[in-house]
């Protein structure tokens, strides 16, 4: 029928899955002291978030669910790791912000902030897109030497600081699968 297509599902997809780095306790308490943090930070102002998709949507559902403040949720999809790869290609922006933000107040939400070439795009796109402010959060963050020569030195708010690895679970993939695991696991030969 013409849409793209949909790549197949390995029989299992499990045995790729290694230790848990962080388990779905631990998220949902971080999650919702990141909560706290960006209510106190925005004052109950209105913000415009900006899931950046796929990889932060289980996140972003959980987050905003949290967040008391009126909100706007736009949705943008940037891609740095087609298929198998385990390392950045760079992001290719897919769907950016809406036309005119105009003195709104911005949270961008990613997955991951790896190179930071992903992330430094994205609020690029949204203060050319008028934003008065733009603030960031994400679920992981690698280590500072990783990103420091390409991209963002550091987002607003951060879940959790791991290892240079490469994760899947809790909305993160590998080639479109494992989004659906509770845990934040380890990928076997990904690091």
């Amino acid at each position: 029928m013409g849409g793209p297509a949909i790549a197949p599902i390995p029989d299992n997809p499990r045995p790729h899955v290694g230790r848990v780095l962080v388990p779905r306790e631990r998220i949902a308490r971080r999650v919702n002291d990141l909560a706290e943090a960006i209510e106190a930070d925005f004052d109950g102002r209105p913000i415009t978030i900006a899931a950046v998709m796929t990889g932060a949507l289980i996140f972003v559902a959980d987050l905003v669910r949290r967040l008391p403040s009126a909100m706007r949720i736009h949705l943008v999809q940037i891609r740095s790791y087609p298929g198998r790869a385990v390392a950045s290609q760079g992001p290719t922006l897919l769907a950016g912000p809406p036309e005119d933000l105009t003195g709104q107040d911005v949270l961008l939400i990613d997955d991951i902030l790896d190179s930071g070439r992903t992330l430094k795009r994205a609020v690029e796109e949204f203060r050319r897109a008028g934003a008065h402010a733009v603030r960031t959060c994400v679920l992981v963050a690698k280590p500072a030497e990783v990103r420091a020569a390409d991209g963002l030195a550091r987002a607003d708010y951060v879940g959790f600081e791991i290892p240079p690895v490469f994760v899947v679970g809790y909305g993160m993939d590998f080639d479109d699968c494992y989004r659906n695991l509770p845990d934040i696991a380890v990928l076997e030969g990904g690091s």
